[in-house]
């Protein structure tokens, strides 16, 4: 609660910063249990149109909450807080749950280079808005070849246990790389364990079954800053496959040769 004093009308106003008509106010927080829904990040099932048009009316957006004078250092970077606050919530309320990770710096764990904090990333009104029409398509461009790459690892639907198996272990060993590369540094393997969970999903496996199956598999091995050895992550790749078929992958990938050489030029 803040109380305004108005010497010319007597009695202090009385007002309740979560009820003042800020975008954070009226968006709520994305929930988890979406975070964890492939459905609500598949590009194929969330249009995003982008022209000269839309892009002028995000920045125009985002140019209004940007503050005049910034509280820097000095002032515990409130006021750039804040704004990142806002901008967070029209991004969201004008696009949509998918771009919930438009703001998910490398720094955190995420994909995306464009945008980095508040304290880091508010500035100017119109250096505010071009960071952010470039996290978001930053991180759209990210879900795009996110999908590709479920759809090319994919086990068929016909595969048996066995060739399923290896199928699995391929993109587990795969999809973490994927996220080394992305350039996330802490909390990377956060990343990681999305994007694994958002893989078994998009194949209709149960929410809460795939994230039991990665928790399973990866069980804190992967650690911060760390970059994992190959054999920590292959072996993290045949637990995963083992806990969700009940066979080992294949030692012998000669007869998948082509599979092999074309999953590691992705």
């Amino acid at each position: 609660m803040a109380t305004t004093s108005d010497r010319k009308s007597g009695p202090p106003l009385t007002y309740n910063r979560d009820t003042l008509p800020f975008p954070e106010n009226r968006v709520p927080a994305t929930p988890y249990e979406d975070i964890g829904n492939w459905a609500e990040f598949d590009p194929s099932c969330h249009l995003f149109t982008w022209d000269e048009d839309e892009e002028a009316h995000l920045r125009s957006l985002v140019r209004e909450w940007v503050p005049p004078v910034l509280s820097g250092m000095a002032g515990s970077w409130q006021g750039e807080n804040w704004c990142e606050r806002q901008i967070d919530a029209i991004v969201r309320e004008r696009y949509g749950t998918w771009s919930w990770g438009w703001s998910w710096c490398y720094r955190h764990g995420g994909p995306i280079g464009n945008w980095v904090s508040g304290p880091t990333s508010v500035t100017t009104p119109d250096e505010t808005a071009e960071r952010v029409v470039a996290a978001l398509l930053e991180w759209r461009e990210w879900l795009e070849r996110t999908a590709q790459r479920f759809t090319a690892l994919a086990p068929p639907p016909d595969a048996s246990p066995e060739d399923r198996s290896w199928h699995l272990e391929r993109a587990c060993v795969r999809l973490v790389t994927y996220t080394l590369d992305s350039g996330a540094e802490g909390g990377w393997y956060g990343q990681a364990s999305i994007v694994l969970s958002w893989f078994l999903t998009s194949s209709g496996m149960d929410r809460a079954e795939a994230a039991r199956a990665v928790e399973n598999a990866i069980g804190g091995r992967f650690k911060s800053w760390v970059t994992p050895k190959r054999t920590l992550i292959e072996s993290v790749g045949e637990d995963l496959a083992v806990g969700l078929t009940g066979h080992a992958p294949y030692q012998d990938h000669r007869e998948r040769e082509r599979l092999e050489d074309l999953h590691d030029c992705d």
